[in-house]
């Protein structure tokens, strides 16, 4: 049976979905993110008259676009918010977090809070998510997934040197699994190979109907150009938009975690990172790292490093 399992790292919280040795989804979230499900106290400070919708603004400062008003809570106002999205950083902007008036409504399980929390996930498990998410391509049989985020949504794009329907067909169990994976959400497109006959894109419409049933989404038929539209719920930012509006971030809280995995005997734990990742890497972070390992640590930069590949040793001196 699938179980969520979770992985309290220094700067974030992990989570991965696992049945037997495989990862069928995965979710991020860093402390202090107002994410979705929660209830926060905030006060209104933007309505027009008449509209149902207004902005509030939270206790720590984060304001929130509240749906659903009733006519009773008026600029001023506080109430209860229940978050339905988290914010969402774009190149350039950010989007609001977003909510609606908390009435005792039950909100949606997470897995944060319902998983079973392990000191470590299995070898390689959150390395293969971190990596895929980061490089934004899923290799399949015969071909690849190409995923970009983009403000307006997500893109798939289908690469490969099969025949136009096989490679579409190959495509569609990739799609499937890579969806939970990224934690994707939202308007998602993608670009199947152009399929000129109408027998051939009835076979994929069918196939991706099939691999995505379960899934909740509405999405168009695929176009004589190739191209799928999906709309599914969103509750926060994807792997994909994290590495697309946060990378080294990603990268300095990567590090640590490699930093932490580090077995062996030696009194000092030596992390060589990129010489951007130094400044995204906290002192505190730093001081956790250390307890967490027993070791003293020292932080070195090396240029030569990738920003994704960090490295750790012990040292006895």
């Amino acid at each position: 049976m699938a179980e969520w399992l979770i992985e309290r790292g220094i700067g974030e919280d992990r989570a991965l979905l696992v049945e037997g040795d495989r990862v069928l989804a995965a979710k991020l979230q860093w402390p202090g993110e107002l994410v979705a499900g929660a209830v926060v106290s905030a006060r209104l400070i933007a309505r027009q008259a008449g509209a149902k919708r207004g902005t509030a603004l939270t206790d720590n400062g984060t304001e929130v676009l509240v749906d659903r008003l009733p006519p009773s809570v008026t600029e001023g106002s506080t109430c209860q918010i229940l978050i339905t999205r988290a914010r969402i950083a774009e190149r350039g902007r950010l989007k609001r977090a977003q909510g609606r008036l908390y009435e005792g409504q039950a909100a949606s399980p997470s897995p944060f809070t319902e998983g079973r929390e392990v000191h470590r996930f299995p070898a390689g498990m959150w390395e293969e998510v971190w990596h895929n998410a980061s490089s934004g391509e899923i290799a399949f049989p015969g071909g690849a997934l190409l995923f970009s985020a983009t403000p307006a949504m997500t893109l798939a794009d289908i690469d490969g040197d099969l025949p136009p329907r096989e490679l579409a067909l190959a495509a569609v169990p990739a799609l499937a699994e890579a969806v939970p994976l990224l934690d994707l959400g939202g308007s998602i497109g993608i670009d199947f190979p152009t399929l000129a006959a109408k027998a051939d894109r009835k076979a994929v419409d069918e196939a991706l109907g099939q691999a995505l049933e379960g899934w909740p989404h509405e999405r168009t038929a695929i176009n004589g150009f190739g191209f799928v539209h999906i709309v599914a719920r969103l509750e926060g930012p994807s792997l994909l938009h994290r590495f697309a509006t946060s990378r080294t971030g990603l990268a300095a809280r990567y590090a640590l975690r490699v930093g932490e995995r580090v077995d062996g005997t030696g009194a000092i734990l030596a992390l060589r990172v990129h010489p951007a990742l130094k400044a995204k890497i906290k002192p505190e972070w730093l001081n956790e790292l250390a307890r967490r390992t027993g070791k003293q640590v020292r932080l070195e930069v090396d240029p030569a490093l990738a920003l994704e590949a960090p490295q750790a040793q012990l040292l006895t001196s």
